[in-house]
């Protein structure tokens, strides 16, 4: 009954939101759900201050959420697969390169120069952690949510290629971070094992296994798909592609999220042209569509909510206010390298750099991946830093990217 209450709880507080962001705001779903959320804790924090024991009930069914397990064991399958199985096959193969680089090279830079920058700067702060957890927080922070920007750069009419790279590369990056941040965090809990060489093997098996790992799972649910002529029935099969093959994918300690984006990949793709009837494609659209709608509103809440937990240690004010221009220099240098490796085949001209920069907005991946970190020395700093930059990123660059997108094409 707990459970359910809690749950209750959030869909309710989403739904409320949510008509309040329509009615009155009228802001893209994720940050206008994110930004009354905020102020709503802000309230409650207010209010705990005066009347504690008004607020207590609230702040102790958000301390029983488990943000991290919560996103990343059931929440990011859902999700990815809702926005993979709407990605056309024909547009990710059109820029492939510059897409496989942003989500590879670009996270591999990302994380390297964000730990060597933060275990450099740190002590000047007063605080000396191992490089190791700074490149922890290197992996967390680089992957970028496509969420909120996507609706925000059809709004301003930019380029469907332009589209298709900011899609591409946060679906992929999603997964290749979570699996870059599980290799650095399984190889540095046994020091004396760790190397570049374990870390790149660690890497491969869970990156690649998961993308073979999905494709079996798309090509077994498009085979049985095939089969049937039943809206329902397929939407089921869908349905246990993701919860079985996630689980699966746990199992065998293969990477779960790309498993969920190749999976998606391949049903909408294939599964859509010769698998299913048009009715049943209508279907399966509109039920991963109300799931995306669903999670993604209840995931904004649950960030929003999670101000009410977080703790904010001595100086890491400072530090917040030197994390968020760095990091957004840090991911120019990190997508513009790789765009030169690229140039000869698909042009990313610096204007293209820039948006996709300003653009990559830090999301819910990010803090669960911060709360997953060891409860030890920086923990709480490392949370606060994330939950600081996630929310200057999905509020302050989600509202002025539509802007920035205009006036680069102007």
């Amino acid at each position: 009954m707990q459970f359910y209450a809690t749950f209750a709880l959030l869909i309710t507080l989403a739904a409320l939101f949510a008509w309040a962001n329509h009615r009155w705001l009228r802001m893209p779903p994720s940050i206008g759900l994110l930004l009354i959320t905020l102020l709503f804790s802000l309230g409650t924090v207010g209010l705990g201050r005066v009347a504690p024991e008004l607020t207590a009930p609230l702040v102790d069914v958000v301390q029983r959420i488990d943000l991290s397990k919560l996103l990343l064991e059931v929440m990011l399958s859902f999700l990815l697969f809702a926005g993979a199985i709407h990605i056309k096959w024909a547009d990710l193969s059109a820029h492939r390169l510059s897409i496989l680089l942003f989500s590879t090279v670009s996270v591999v830079l990302s994380t390297v120069i964000v730990g060597i920058v933060f275990h450099a700067v740190l002590p000047l702060f007063g605080l000396e952690l191992p490089l190791v957890r700074c490149l922890l927080f290197g992996a967390l922070i680089s992957p970028t949510d496509p969420i909120a920007v996507l609706s925000i750069l059809k709004r301003a009419g930019v380029p469907q290629a332009l589209e298709m790279k900011v899609a591409g590369e946060s679906l992929f990056n999603d997964g290749v971070a979570v699996v870059l941040f599980l290799s650095i965090a399984e190889a540095s809990a046994d020091p004396a094992d760790l190397s570049i060489g374990s870390m790149a093997l660690l890497f491969l098996r869970e990156a690649v296994g998961g993308i073979v790992l999905g494709l079996v799972i798309g090509y077994l649910g498009f085979r049985m798909m095939r089969r049937v002529d039943e809206y329902k029935v397929e939407v089921m099969l869908s349905l246990a592609m993701v919860m079985g093959g996630y689980a699966l994918a746990h199992q065998l300690h293969v990477s779960g999220p790309l498993a969920m984006v190749a999976a998606g990949i391949f049903i909408g793709n294939l599964g859509r042209a010769h698998a299913m009837s048009a009715v049943t494609v209508e279907y399966v659209d509109k039920f991963w569509e109300i799931v995306d709608e669903l999670l993604n509103a209840v995931l904004f809440v649950l960030i929003g909510l999670e101000l009410l937990v977080i703790s904010l240690p001595h100086g890491v004010a400072g530090i917040v206010a030197f994390a968020i221009p760095t990091l957004l220099v840090v991911r120019f240098i990190s997508l513009w390298l790789p765009a030169q490796l690229a140039r000869r085949r698909e042009r990313n001209p610096t204007r293209t750099i820039l948006l996709l920069t300003w653009g990559g907005l830090r999301g819910g991946i990010s803090i669960a991946l911060a709360l997953s970190l060891p409860r030890d020395e920086g923990r709480e700093m490392w949370v606060a830093i994330t939950y600081a930059v996630v929310a200057f990123s999905i509020v302050v660059q989600g509202l002025t990217v539509g802007r920035l997108a205009k006036r680069l094409q102007a």
